[in-house]
């Protein structure tokens, strides 16, 4: 008796998911066009004007959202006057390809790398925040002539004690974690999103409309839950085999956290990033957690704009 109300109680939670799929999905429908790339297709919203000096900027978004993520604080006011192409990684908003594959920097950093080649975008400015830190510093190290610069947004980007937490090292896991995912989470996931991205805000209070504007309850799909899981899971092994390349990074780098990050911490991430990096400037913000780009915007934004310059500038001294 109580394993069929075990195994009724699982049938109906899996059609409320199904029907919570249709009801975010049309809430919060794709965004940009999709690019074919080996073994998913992206989802890239390209912005701004095409003509516009110096080279595109390309924002990418860390763990738990998507392209919007990136686009609220940063993408549209920057695009007033740069192209802006912004990028749902793979198996996060409506870019297809999640994967234990496709789960690690290197990995995503070859597919945007592809998708970049197919827009023949030539060299760009790499904006990065939280997990896509080391996908940053991957694609640095691994396609140099592609990133004119880098900014890093409260980074990833070496080992740090402890795991990603129990609920992620657990979906993460065959059987049961496909079993919660298409059963538990949408469900449950309806009460906790909010907390949840306020927490990452602290200090700084959340916009009451973020989880709405941000388009963050594309997270609660089941495959998009699987693949964030499998990303936090696989991030620490991977940093730790990137991180002694760090000093090989040739590409103008700027780093920007806060004092009071309890998500990424600035002194196991940011400083020895910044000290690794040949000429990288760090920017330590008083009072600020890990929301960078939502806490200080204009800065952020200055900062890549002097990137921009620098690329200029040495463009103009090779010419001549």
């Amino acid at each position: 008796m109580l394993v069929a109300l075990f195994v009724a109680a699982l049938v109906m939670l899996a059609l409320a998911t199904q029907a919570g799929i249709a009801v975010i999905q049309h809430r919060f429908p794709a965004q940009g066009k999709a690019i074919e790339v080996t073994g998913a297709t992206l989802n890239l919203l390209d912005i701004g004007p095409r003509d516009a000096a110096g080279p595109p900027i390309v924002l990418v978004h860390g763990a738990s959202s998507n392209l919007e993520a990136m686009r609220r604080p940063l993408g549209d006011r920057l695009a007033l006057h740069h192209r802006v192409i912004l990028i749902d990684r793979p198996g996060h908003g409506w870019s297809s390809g999640a994967n234990e594959g496709t789960s690690t920097p290197a990995a995503q950093g070859r597919m945007i790398e592809e998708a970049l080649q197919t827009m023949d975008t030539g060299p760009v400015i790499l904006v990065v925040h939280s997990w896509a830190g080391a996908l940053g510093a991957r694609m640095a190290l691994d396609y140099p002539a592609r990133v004119a610069g880098l900014v890093m947004l409260a980074p990833v980007a070496y080992p740090w004690p402890g795991g990603v937490g129990w609920y992620n090292e657990l979906v993460a896991k065959p059987v049961i974690g496909p079993l919660l995912a298409y059963t538990l989470t949408l469900p449950l996931g309806y009460f906790l999103t909010e907390p949840g991205a306020r927490e990452v805000f602290l200090p700084q209070v959340m916009p009451d409309d973020f989880v709405t504007s941000t388009a963050t309850p594309l997270l609660l799909r089941p495959r998009e839950f699987l693949a964030n899981a499998r990303d936090l899971v696989r991030l620490k092994q991977a940093v730790t085999e990137q991180a002694p390349r760090y000093p090989e990074i040739s590409s103008p780098t700027v780093v920007i956290s806060g004092d009071v990050d309890k998500t990424v911490s600035t002194n196991i991430h940011s400083r020895p990033f910044a000290a690794a990096v040949p000429n990288a400037k760090l920017i330590v913000l008083p009072g600020v957690g890990h929301m960078v780009q939502n806490a200080a915007p204009d800065l952020v934004i200055r900062e890549i704009e002097a990137i921009i310059g620098q690329t200029e500038h040495r463009t103009a001294a090779t010419a001549n």
